[in-house]
């Protein structure tokens, strides 16, 4: 498959690592042309321009900084149908990566990351996934027969698209789980908001769940 990567840092570096592994042809774009040729030489790609990036293949993964989503997309030609057909992956989450605090956009029942790029991305179909794990998952070899892989929750409403994507999480040494259209994507956004700060405090996020009896029990009332 060929990948497009829009992004130089750590999740693109991870994933399209995990995706280079597994045989797939990538071309990386980044607002710095430097970080985008470092970044295709340590994973074993080609570099280059974000519009380059953007127009490879019939997937583009997406992570950049949610602040800088406006600005990559205008460059990468979203605007123009530049992803018009391409199934878009995005991992980003509305956070200040440095405080990681959450956008008030989104606490305040915004559009969330998600939509906001399908709505400037001419004829993109967006996936919502890969923003729950960090990249460090992604960096590790993948799970051998038998043994657990991380769950990745999907938002699409492109079957075409989700399928692509499910591919890519299977290749990377996850499980993908459908959880529904891109209008929940905001609520893995939310998630992603509330396993921050379980992280902060020095905790795990599982921690907080605990196990289900059996698949379709219902949460506990109470």
């Amino acid at each position: 498959m060929r990948i497009g990567v829009l992004g130089t840092g750590a999740m693109a570096e991870a994933l399209a690592g995990s995706w280079a592994r597994a045989g797939h042809e990538l071309l990386a774009g980044g607002r710095s042309a430097a970080k985008a040729a470092e970044l295709a030489e340590r994973v074993g790609g080609r570099a280059g321009s974000l519009r380059e990036a953007a127009g490879f293949g019939a997937v583009v993964l997406l992570a950049v900084p949610y602040a800088a989503l406006a600005d990559v997309l205008r460059q990468a030609g979203a605007g123009e149908g530049v992803l018009r057909g391409r199934a878009v992956v995005d991992c980003t989450n509305a956070l200040d990566l440095a405080t990681m605090e959450p956008d008030p956009d989104l606490l305040a029942g915004g559009p969330g990351a998600a939509r906001r790029i399908a709505g400037l991305a001419e004829g993109a179909r967006v996936v919502k996934g890969f923003n729950l794990a960090p990249a460090d998952v992604w960096r590790r070899s993948p799970p051998g027969p038998g043994e657990a892989r991380v769950a990745v929750p999907l938002c699409g409403d492109d079957e075409a698209a989700l399928t692509a994507v499910r591919t890519l999480v299977r290749d990377a040494g996850g499980e993908p789980v459908d959880v529904g259209g891109l209008e929940r994507a905001g609520l893995l956004e939310a998630a992603a908001v509330f396993a921050a700060g379980v992280w902060r405090q020095g905790r795990q996020p599982a921690e907080v769940f605990g196990p289900v009896a059996s698949p379709g029990a219902s949460p506990a009332a109470g």
